[in-house]
């Protein structure tokens, strides 16, 4: 069963591994966190090199279908966020290393 890494678990390794105390490593996890939010709320990319992009993507009204009954709904327009990851990190989960 895989592990799911939680804003407390980035917490701990900025505090393992930049000795931060274990408040400071929770608060600047939670400002990088609220940075990228705000960031995507603007509309705005959000570009971690050697990570991957986190863009806001804009879906215009379309019909969709109900799968089960095949009735005909209205999707209104929204907007969607999406993650293009980075070669490097493509590479790195391929690799397994």
């Amino acid at each position: 069963m895989s592990k799911t890494l939680t804003r407390a678990d980035l917490a701990e390794a900025v505090y393992r591994n930049i000795g931060l105390s274990r408040n400071e490593s929770a608060e600047l996890v939670e400002t990088f966190l609220e940075e990228m939010c705000v960031s995507l709320e603007k509309g705005e990319e959000v570009k971690l090199s050697s990570f991957g992009t986190f863009s806001v993507q804009s879906k215009r009204e379309r019909v969709g279908r109900n799968p089960k009954t095949g009735v005909e709904a209205k999707i209104t327009p929204r907007r969607v966020l999406s993650f293009r990851p980075s070669h490097i990190l493509k590479d790195r989960v391929d690799g397994g290393s």
